[in-house]
């Protein structure tokens, strides 16, 4: 095989390991599903796929990529070192009927449980 070929298979199957995502530990399944807040949405799977879109007035952010980790109840999203952290200040809750949970300083309410 040409070794631009082969430089290229293995570029394409170190992204696919990096993309890959595991599911959920069983004691934070709780964040799974799709929440949404002033400004925020916000989907994490059981899988462990996110997907954040926030808008304000200084722009849109946007992430989509796996859940690496949990630091606590902050969970650390993104591809092998290019990652963000989201601070939890308030874990999923129940309140009046609904789950709430704070990341970033936004109240989220869960619309749609896995």
């Amino acid at each position: 095989m040409p070794p631009l070929r082969t430089s290229a298979l293995l570029a394409l199957a170190v992204l696919g390991v990096a993309c890959s995502s595991k599911p959920l530990p069983d004691d934070k399944l709780a964040y799974a599903g799709h929440w949404t807040g002033k400004g925020v949405d916000l989907t994490i799977t059981e899988g462990g796929r996110c997907s954040y879109h926030r808008v304000s007035d200084d722009g849109s952010v946007d992430v989509n990529a796996p859940v690496q980790s949990f630091d606590g109840d902050d969970f650390v999203v993104g591809l092998a070192f290019f990652n963000t952290t989201f601070d939890v200040t308030a874990p999923p809750h129940q309140q009046d009927g609904r789950w709430h949970m704070t990341v970033d300083g936004h109240e989220l309410v869960r619309v749609d449980a896995p």
